[in-house]
C-alpha cells in the first residue's frame, strides 16, 4: 500500500515496537502512538504480576485501538502506532478492511529478544511473559516481516522503504 495513514507495528515484546516506532514517525514525520496507553488498569496489573493476557483480556483494548485507528484514518492523520496484535484475529479488530492501514511485523528470534528484554528495566511487561508471547503468535502472511536485529535506525529505514516513504 503506498502512502499509508496509520502504520500499525506489531510482534511480541521486546521486538522494539515502542523504539522502531519512534524514530519511524520521526523519520516519515509522523505522530507516535504507544498502544500499551490504551490497555485498562486491570491489564496493567495482571501483565505486571506475570500473568499473561486472556482474549476477555484483549477485546477492550483492541476495540479502543481500532477506534482510535478509525480517527486518524478519517482525520487522515499520519501514526506510526505500536500493537502487539499477535493473532490473526486481533490483527482483524485493527484493521478491519480500513484503507489507510498497514501493519508491518517486528521479527527476531526468542533468544535475541530475551536478551533484549533481560536488559529493559521501564516496561511493565515482564521478561517471564516472552514465552506466553511466542505461544500467542500467529505470524501474519501478506504483510511485511522486518528483521529487528539491526540497530533500531536501520529498522525504521528499512520499513520506510519497504513502504515506500
Amino acid at each position: 500500500m503506498k502512502d499509508p495513514i496509520v502504520i500499525v507495528l506489531m510482534g511480541v515484546c521486546g521486538s522494539g515496537k515502542s523504539t522502531v516506532g519512534q524514530a519511524l514517525a520521526r523519520k516519515i514525520g509522523a505522530d507516535f502512538a504507544e498502544g500499551d496507553r490504551w490497555h485498562p488498569p486491570e491489564n496493567i496489573a495482571k501483565m505486571t504480576k506475570g500473568v499473561p493476557l486472556e482474549d476477555a483480556d484483549r477485546w477492550p483494548w483492541l476495540d479502543a485501538l481500532a477506534r482510535a485507528i478509525e480517527g486518524w484514518v478519517a482525520a487522515r492523520q499520519r501514526t506510526v502506532l505500536t500493537c502487539s496484535a499477535l493473532r490473526e484475529s486481533y490483527r482483524e479488530v485493527l484493521t478491519q478492511g480500513r484503507a489507510g492501514v498497514s501493519l508491518v511485523y517486528l521479527k527476531g528470534d526468542q533468544q535475541l529478544i530475551a536478551e533484549r528484554l533481560a536488559r529493559r528495566r521501564d516496561h511493565f511487561m515482564p521478561a517471564a511473559l516472552l514465552p506466553s508471547q511466542f505461544a500467542q503468535l500467529e505470524e501474519p502472511a501478506g504483510v511485511p516481516a522486518i528483521d529487528i536485529a539491526p540497530p533500531p535506525d536501520a529498522v525504521a529505514e528499512t520499513i520506510k522503504k519497504t513502504l515506500g516513504l
